[in-house]
């Protein structure tokens, strides 16, 4: 009974930080687009060449912290060593505020030197604005793996939803004063990087809420411990133990914001390099950050999938259930390829009107129609590094993707001077394609699936050659009916992009369902599967 009540605790914990997790994702992902709308293409600018620096540091101060924590907090406390428990959330707390100490003081004190070698010195004021947050974040770090030791996920996943929405009014506000008053986009950037301190405040406040609130907290006091209890860990075996949990997950963690930490180092420096002036460097990098959202937003259903598939996968592996293993991979793998290729293709296909509804102009369209690629590798890589970090092989995904950020790298260096920000768009399509393969691979040799590109991709194809033949014949003929008509560029577009989308979506629906490209196996994964298969096999559009 109690393993049953202990199953079903951590099914629930787990629920609950992957619906925090995707909301503050969602979150995340939309913000950017009504910033640009405020503070312009310079404002995006000053804002992504200085938050992937930032987010580096941020993980390597925290990314594994709050789970080796709880990790060693609950095994403490299984043992009956309350004592332990104590020691070792006292040595996280010195070690996360030394860290976080140390990090401020080299974004602060660096930040001109580190301004420069992103081309543009007028970046040290953002970067000294973001280096506060980080002597706060290693409390959040602490307070979460606290609750995530005594198996209650819910502190966890209301901070982080909180943290996030009180950064993203912060972010909105404070561009829109800057611009208001100063019609200054860099203070406008500034603002918004600044925003992280303002979502950690909130964070602390969340938990140590809960902190007051929980009746366990009196454990880490002291007043449920008997006198005796004596922890026999040094301080140097609790370090050791948090250090073995936490760095892999720190540097899993790390790799992820290396693709656009990139580009801040390299993209302005090799356009000025090419002979594109300062001024208009910054502009066209701050185009080119336009697509980060719509590629986050892309790879939504990527990121939940992967949420599922890894206790589902470490489920199996443990039962020694290698079929179900292959089976549950294939599926993952396939349901991926038949949203993200559509999503890619759509966005390729629709890049102008989708840029002029969202950012109100057309600047650097052939950069993210280039980009739109990135989804479906992107997609493809979240749901093969799920199923190999299922398998226990958490390392290899973070590996294929450093592999995957070296191209990155090399290429921004070839490209960028020659083709510009549509090089570094390319460059980082074959840098998650790179990542992608390599996982793929790992999938294939660890699971046994059978992962061909004729067996997941052909029905797939020929409905996004049809759904790509509709959106074409729609987007040219509204353009050609409604141009006259409507006055407003942004009110055209918009119009152009939402039909289209509408038509291209319902027609890839209706192929796939044809070709047999979705089968009612794989509706039965979604909530209420049966009953939406049972309703389009009665609509004759589901093939049995």
């Amino acid at each position: 009974m109690a393993q049953e009540k202990a199953s079903v605790q951590f099914v629930k914990g787990a629920a609950i930080l992957g619906a925090a997790g995707l909301v503050s994702k969602l979150l995340g992902a939309v913000y950017r687009i009504p910033y640009q709308n405020i503070a312009g293409d310079i404002g995006l600018y000053v804002y992504m060449q200085v938050y992937p620096l930032y987010t580096t540091l941020l993980i390597l101060a925290t990314a594994g912290f709050p789970i080796a924590i709880s990790k060693i907090i609950s095994e403490r406390i299984a043992v009956g060593d309350a004592a332990g428990a104590r020691k070792a959330f006292r040595v996280a707390n010195m070690m996360l505020v030394i860290l976080g100490l140390v990090f401020f003081l080299f974004l602060y004190g660096g930040a001109s030197l580190i301004a420069r070698a992103m081309g543009d010195e007028h970046l040290a004021s953002p970067l000294q604005a973001v280096a506060w947050s980080l002597l706060l974040v290693p409390m959040v770090a602490i307070l979460r793996g606290y609750f995530q030791g005594h198996q209650n996920m819910m502190p966890t996943g209301v901070s982080q939803v909180i943290e996030q929405l009180v950064r993203v009014i912060f972010i909105l506000v404070a561009a829109w004063w800057a611009m208001s008053v100063y019609q200054d986009a860099y203070l406008a950037g500034t603002g918004a990087v600044f925003a992280a301190f303002p979502g950690a405040v909130a964070a602390i406040l969340v938990l140590l809420w809960y902190w007051r609130k929980s009746k366990q907290s009196h454990v880490l006091a002291g007043s449920e411990a008997p006198a005796a209890s004596q922890s026999t860990w040094s301080n140097r075996q609790v370090l050791r133990s948090l250090l073995f949990y936490a760095l892999p997950i720190c540097l899993g963690a790390l790799v992820l914001p290396l693709i656009p930490l990139v580009d801040s180092m390299t993209v302005v420096n090799m356009l000025q390099w090419s002979g594109i002036d300062e001024d208009a460097a910054k502009l066209v990098k701050g185009a080119f950050d336009r697509s980060q959202p719509l590629i986050q937003f892309g790879t939504f259903f990527a990121t939940s999938l992967s949420l599922a598939l890894v206790p589902a996968i470490s489920e199996a592996a443990a039962q020694r259930q290698h079929r179900v293993i292959a089976g549950r991979s294939e599926v993952a793998i396939r349901l991926t390829f038949l949203l993200g290729l559509p999503a890619s293709v759509g966005l390729a296909l629709l890049a102008e009107p989708i840029n002029v509804m969202l950012y109100g102009d057309d600047k650097g369209t052939q950069a993210l129609a280039i980009q739109a690629f990135t989804i479906l590798f992107a997609t493809l890589s979240i749901a093969s590094a799920g199923i190999l970090q299922g398998l226990g092989r958490v390392m290899r995904p973070a590996r294929n993707l450093f592999i995957g950020v070296l191209f990155k790298l090399i290429l921004n260096l070839v490209l960028v001077p020659f083709w510009g920000i549509s090089g570094a768009a390319l460059a980082t399509v074959i840098s998650y394609l790179v990542a992608m393969g390599l996982n793929v691979l790992g999938v294939q040799k660890y699971t046994g699936a059978r992962i061909g590109l004729k067996r997941i991709a052909w029905r797939p194809f020929l409905s996004v050659v049809a759904m790509g033949i509709v959106v074409l014949i729609v987007e040219w003929g509204m353009l050609f009916l409604l141009q006259g008509a409507i006055t407003s560029n942004r009110l055209l577009y918009t119009l152009v992009g939402l039909v289209s989308v509408g038509a291209g979506g319902v027609v890839y629906l209706i192929a796939l369902l044809k070709t047999g490209g979705l089968t009612r196996e794989d509706i039965r994964f979604l909530p209420k599967g049966e009953r939406i298969a049972s309703l389009l096999a009665r609509m004759k559009l589901l093939r049995t």
